[in-house]
């Protein structure tokens, strides 16, 4: 539970972050710039977790109006600021498990291990370009304006399909060399930066 709140709470807090950067304070006048894990987390997508193994927290507020200089750079920042921000704290964790004894033993090694696992997780996850997940905004900033535009009418559909692909098992037939994918990296770079 740990490992699983600080990961949502910086994926979340990091999105408030990024839009609060770029000029809208929407997120942060909400009290959504914030590592406070209750002021994100969704009362039905933290019960939905618990049983189904499956959640969601409370989408981050985001007004590009407010965007200073050009917009659609403005949300594929934001959306790329939380899966960002999972892949550095997966590092983070792997680096510590790799360089201290005291991160590989008893409870705090095996909290450092899920907040590992829970970021890889997240952070691929969350990049797959289906609404509402963050990669429908990354993907849209390599898109075409009126390509875009075609695309963002098809949003209401997206939740629809993510729960197919949950509930059918596809999800994971595509996650899962996603995931072997950026575990290899992150490993990679964890080996050339500590010498191991």
């Amino acid at each position: 539970i740990p490992a699983l709140l600080l990961a949502i709470t910086l994926h979340e807090a990091a999105h408030a972050f990024m839009a609060y950067r770029l000029g809208d304070s929407t997120a942060k006048d909400q009290g959504r710039l914030s590592l406070n894990p209750l002021k994100h987390l969704d009362p039905l997508g933290t019960l939905a977790l618990l049983i189904f193994r499956f959640g969601w927290a409370k989408p981050v507020p985001v007004n590009p109006m407010y965007f200073r200089g050009d917009r659609r750079r403005g949300m594929f920042l934001v959306g790329l600021a939380g899966p960002a921000t999972n892949f550095i704290l997966a590092f983070v964790s792997m680096f510590l498990l790799s360089t201290s004894p005291l991160f590989r033993d008893g409870h705090l090694g095996g909290i450092i291990v899920q907040l590992y696992w829970y970021n890889v997780l997240l952070g691929i996850f969350n990049l797959l370009p289906l609404p509402p997940l963050d990669g429908s905004k990354v993907f849209a900033y390599f898109l075409p304006r009126q390509t875009a535009y075609k695309l963002s009418q098809l949003d209401q559909y997206g939740p629809l399909i993510l729960i197919l692909l949950i509930f059918t098992g596809a999800l994971s037939t595509i996650l899962g060399p996603l995931f072997n994918v950026a575990h290899n990296v992150i490993s990679t770079l964890v080996s050339l930066l500590t010498g191991f």
